[in-house]
């Protein structure tokens, strides 16, 4: 079960990777989506509609990020023992050996 969401974890976090380039930026850094005359979605989407469409599709896989991530740990790691040495009990100290008596015979 485990790894089923770990793939559909790994998918949301590429899709979600995806649809954050392709959002125009307001710097002009990465917005590889970009909107200008010639190419790309043509009379697709208006600016403003593209850009809504992007900001929900964002949202709703961020959403899906932090349940899938949520779910992960509720899997794998939620029940675990502590494995600090600093949440563990001291051990008792051992007592010392008694020193060897020589028997007489």
């Amino acid at each position: 079960m485990a790894q089923v969401i770990l793939v559909i974890h790994l998918l949301i976090a590429l899709a979600l990777v995806v649809v954050i380039l392709l959002q125009r930026s307001e710097g002009g850094a990465l917005g590889i989506g970009g909107g200008g005359g010639g190419g790309g979605m043509g009379g697709f989407l208006s600016g403003r509609g593209q850009a809504n469409l992007l900001t929900r599709t964002t949202a709703i896989l961020a959403a899906c990020f932090v349940v899938t991530s949520l779910a992960l740990v509720h899997l794998t790691g939620g029940a675990t023992q502590p494995r600090s040495i600093v949440d563990q009990p001291p051990a008792a100290p051992a007592a010392p050996a008694a020193p060897a008596v020589p028997q007489a015979n």
